[in-house]
């Protein structure tokens, strides 16, 4: 995972090894305010990353430490993680064509059902995440992506910065979705600063090498810039500058 500034779109620090998986982090070090979106929310326990705290293996934190949500990670390499406080989050949407809402008692019982019977310590962090999620439940748009996400967009203020988060998502999509979906960051960020946190495996930059979005995006993957000045998904072999090979916005 890269933890990202969002003023200038350049990875601050990378971590590997967690324990834990850690998303949907954003560091705006000029007191910039968030507004989260998550794709693939399901019930959209990721939009509470700002109220949950973070131990990491070295001894420092981050986060809330008074959350009932307290997850832990592991650190490999040397080099340090933020310290100061999250940003503020002023807006939180998730987007799933079949949105959970844990306020709703068959839900939760579907989300604990997807559970391993043999983690106990699992099904009670499940729990707390609930009950963090149902204090203040997020907007949860229900439809498919790449219609909602103007509707997600609108609903952060202007004066806050969108981050868009896609955990193990993109890969349901069909390669024709994947890139409207991509068009849609695109089209928002023509108009303002847009982050987008990806988190999809190893193997899925291949998948999106013929997949190219404008500048304007601080994103997680390895992304150069071709020869067009467009942000395009790595291949084994690219390298900065290299010729374009992806299809314009319009084809």
């Amino acid at each position: 995972m890269r933890i990202w500034d969002a003023s200038t779109g350049q990875p601050r620090v990378k971590l590997t090894g967690h324990s834990q998986a850690v998303t949907a982090v954003a560091i705006a070090p000029h007191g910039t305010r968030l507004g989260l979106t998550d794709v693939g929310c399901s019930a959209g326990l990721n939009l509470n990353v700002d109220r949950v705290g973070i131990t990491y293996s070295n001894g420092q934190s981050l986060g809330d430490p008074s959350s009932p949500v307290q997850p832990s990670s592991s650190i490999v390499g040397d080099r340090p993680i933020p310290a100061r406080a999250m940003p503020e989050v002023v807006a939180r949407v998730g987007v799933d064509l079949d949105p959970l809402d844990v306020t709703d008692a068959d839900d939760a019982r579907w989300l604990r059902a997807c559970l391993w019977p043999d983690q106990p310590e699992r099904a009670a962090r499940l729990d707390a995440e609930m009950a963090l999620a149902a204090k203040a439940p997020p907007l949860l748009l229900q439809g498919d992506a790449v219609e909602v996400m103007p509707g997600a967009f609108a609903r952060v203020p202007a004066d806050a910065l969108p981050v868009v988060t896609t955990t193990w998502a993109l890969s349901h999509f069909p390669p024709g979705s994947r890139l409207r979906f991509l068009h849609r960051l695109d089209e928002a960020a023509a108009g303002r600063a847009v982050a987008w946190v990806s988190v999809e495996g190893s193997e899925s930059p291949r998948r999106y090498r013929h997949l190219a979005i404008a500048a304007p995006l601080a994103i997680t993957s390895s992304a150069w810039r071709c020869s067009t000045g467009r942000l395009c998904a790595p291949t084994p072999s690219a390298a900065a500058g290299a010729p374009c090979t992806a299809p314009s916005p319009s084809s």
